[in-house]
């Protein structure tokens, strides 16, 4: 087997559910200690984080990745054990093969290849993991980009391996995510009978016009590579469970994901503003996920499009699609942040899997990507 393919198995067969890293970031700190790496660990609350560094002074480029996994489901499901690394018909099958223990086997190997070929090479080359993506993201790379900012660490390039390609590997390119912004919302009414609606006020009746302005809206028509600004009701309840009672409160919950032209603080005092507007009695609370950020033309992208398109043979596509991604909280430090990393279509899915052929290519991607950035 291939080294990349050892130590993927080696990290698929650690049940890292999160935010429990069980003991992947230990056995990768090691092998990068005996690599000449410097070594932080980094643990705040439950979460682990690993910062591991070769080299001195900038440019400083980091490769960004998380030991933890989502909860495997009904383990019955699986056509063999989540935890025990299986290859069949060329895929290694496992809960994180994809998301993301192939890329940070591959960020491990392309260091180790990187700082032999290049043991005095200009800048700093640094790898950070947590194991705090998959969860609730308070104590892994936002409480470490919140310690960077104090102690002034530099950053100035970001590649993070979530699995980004579609199709084939390195078909699209990453370049930015929209901002995630949740309210949970309780609209206040006077619970009563059906047949007196004149001693009750129902929030679900005097909500419906609000919701529905607001669903309705038109936030923007995109920024760039950006898609417009979407709202979604993902949840809504109210009621007793009785027919004839009307309910006193009505709980709403709500999620923003929105490009650069708005700003978390904006997003929330315009739905306050409407609400108020129609007259209702309400709590909200909000939790910002992570602003929005976009990594415009330059070395870093057009290294990445290059490097990339000699692996897929074409092109890639550049993307702000998905989700949200770590690269939220490194962003903001002033990097300029890019996403790399296998095909996508299994994560977080009963039987995940990667193809063996393309996580044994990713050492070398992620190899040319460093060279290209740091040596030239």
């Amino acid at each position: 087997m291939s080294e990349v393919l050892d130590l993927a198995r080696e990290l698929i067969a650690r049940p890292s559910v999160t935010p429990d890293d069980a003991g992947c970031q230990a056995l990768l700190a090691g092998r990068l200690h005996r690599a000449g790496f410097s070594c932080e660990h980094l643990r705040f609350g439950e979460v682990d984080n690993l910062w591991a560094t070769h080299g001195d002074g900038g440019p400083v480029l980091v490769l960004l990745g998380h030991t933890d996994v989502v909860p495997t489901g009904p383990v019955e499901a699986w056509s063999s054990d989540p935890f025990i690394p299986e290859v069949r018909d060329g895929m290694l099958h496992g809960r994180g093969a994809a998301d993301m223990k192939g890329s940070v086997a591959a960020f491990v190997v392309a260091l180790e290849r990187f700082v032999a070929a290049h043991p005095d090479h200009p800048g700093t080359v640094a790898l950070l993991l947590t194991s705090d993506e998959e969860g609730d993201a308070i104590d892994g790379v936002r409480r470490v980009a919140k310690a960077f900012g104090e102690r002034g660490q530099r950053i100035d390039w970001c590649i993070t391996g979530e699995p980004s390609s579609t199709r084939m590997l390195g078909d699209l390119l990453r370049v930015g995510r929209r901002g995630s912004l949740t309210g949970t919302l309780t609209v206040h009414g006077v619970q009563g009978h059906v047949a007196y609606p004149d001693k009750a006020r129902n929030p679900v009746h005097q909500a419906l016009p609000a919701l529905a302005e607001l669903t309705a809206r038109r936030w923007d028509e995109g920024y760039e590579s950006f898609p417009p600004t979407s709202l979604q009701i993902s949840n809504i309840g109210a009621g007793t469970g009785a027919s004839n009672v009307i309910p006193g409160d009505l709980q709403v919950l709500f999620n923003l994901r929105y490009n650069p032209h708005w700003d978390a603080a904006r997003l929330e005092a315009e739905c306050e503003a409407l609400l108020k507007r129609h007259g209702l009695k309400f709590d909200l609370r909000w939790h910002r996920s992570g602003e929005p950020f976009h990594t415009p033309e330059g070395s870093l992208r057009s290294t990445a499009r290059e490097v990339l398109a000699s692996f897929a043979g074409a092109m890639p596509e550049e993307s702000t699609g998905g989700g949200t991604s770590d690269a939220r909280f490194i962003a903001p430090l002033g990097a300029q942040c890019i996403e790399v990393g296998p095909v996508n279509a299994s994560i977080h899915q009963v039987d995940e899997h990667v193809s063996v052929a393309d996580l044994e290519a990713l050492p070398d991607l992620y190899l040319a990507l460093i060279e290209r950035l740091l040596v030239r």
